[in-house]
């Protein structure tokens, strides 16, 4: 599935430092604004800790992770809806995305220059919030110019579209992004989404703190939290260059105890795709055998058929039932055969909403 994450930010935050740590695609990370000129585009394994469990138990000849798409776009200035600086080009590359990842500088560093010369992630987050809000304010007026006619004549459809672009207007002219607006009917979700606004696509914020701040954020870090509480977007907190030189490790070892002696768990990069994997409303099913145990990605939701169909179109055409055995099962039993025996294994029909770790099977027939 060609979803993709967009990393976007004001100059010299961090992004192309952060994408370099995610993907082997190397972006230029230098010490000056607009560095990255065309969005860079990786693509990053999922860290699972499920595929590896599978593995041991099936010992396949090949693993397969499931993948997301990151894109480095080109940092935004102030007039960036009007076209100033690399405006036109951040916007159009943006609008590509499925969803954002908002990274802000929350740390100081005097040898790091600032596009606006003061470390204030609250404003460089509004800065960008502006802009992309005039940019999907002039996309509704233009689009209510053109239906206000058609609704005043009793077109039904039209009418309908009006209410969601007045109701989306009124919260862009109040500074909110477009997302924050909800609507009861299924009709309306669907010509909201269907206008492709820049400010309804989900967020994530990062915090890009120095290593002494990466367990435990900082007092920028804070003030962030403090100014996105009422978007419900997530916030997570990565110290970009020390995941720079976690990067260079070459054995995981290595990693493991750079990690401990900075008091992670985890990589801020794991967390972080794992978090985009999920912004992006996405999940994972799994197939195992002895060729090969794979991890598939499929949007929450989705029904048997659909998954089927992400392995092949014909599996989705011919489907006939899917043989689901659920993840904890599979790991108690030790086995596919084991938990047939137990009679853990389900059969599902079209109608079966696949769940986030069902090991399948699918049956087809075209």
């Amino acid at each position: 599935m060609a979803l993709q994450c967009g990393i976007v930010g004001l100059p010299n935050v961090g992004k192309s430092t952060l994408f370099n740590c995610l993907s082997n695609a190397k972006a230029q990370a230098a010490n000056f604004p607009f560095c990255t000129i065309e969005p860079n585009v990786g693509v990053i394994t999922v860290p699972d800790e499920r595929l590896n469990k599978l593995a041991e138990f099936v010992n396949p000849e090949r693993i397969f992770p499931t993948t997301v798409e990151i894109v480095d776009i080109a940092g935004l200035v102030k007039g960036a809806s009007k076209g100033e600086g690399l405006g036109n080009q951040f916007l159009a590359n943006i609008r590509e995305t499925d969803a954002i990842i908002h990274v802000l500088r929350c740390f100081d560093d005097e040898n790091v220059t600032h596009v606006d010369d003061t470390i204030n992630p609250v404003r460089d987050k509004e800065i960008i919030d502006y802009e992309l809000q005039l940019k999907d304010l002039d996309t509704v007026e233009s689009r209510i110019d053109r239906v206000k006619k058609q609704a005043k004549s009793g077109d039904k459809e039209a009418e309908l579209t009006y209410e969601v672009l007045a109701t989306i207007k009124e919260a862009l002219d109040q500074g909110k992004a477009a997302r924050t607006v909800t609507f009861d009917s299924k009709d309306k979700q669907q010509i909201a989404k269907e206008l492709f606004l820049l400010t309804s696509k989900p967020v994530m914020y990062v915090c890009n703190v120095d290593e002494e701040s990466a367990s435990k954020g900082n007092d920028y870090v804070e003030q962030v939290r403090e100014a996105v509480k009422g978007e419900n977007a997530e916030i997570l907190v990565v110290a970009a260059r020390t995941e720079a030189d976690i990067a260079e490790l070459e054995t995981y070892e290595d990693r493991k105890l750079f990690l401990e002696e900075v008091g992670l768990e985890e990589s801020g990069v794991a967390r972080l795709i794992k978090s985009a994997y999920e912004l992006l409303n996405l999940e994972t099913y799994f197939t195992a055998g002895v060729k090969e145990v794979r991890a598939w990605t499929y949007e929450k939701g989705w029904k048997a058929p659909q998954c089927a169909g992400v392995i092949h179109t014909d599996f989705e055409k011919g489907f006939i039932r899917a043989e689901v055995i659920k993840y904890e099962d599979f790991v108690k039993y030790g086995s596919e055969a084991a938990v047939r025996e137990a009679g853990k294994l389900r059969i599902e029909g079209k109608e079966y909403v696949v769940q986030d770790g069902d090991v399948m099977h699918f049956r087809f027939n075209v």
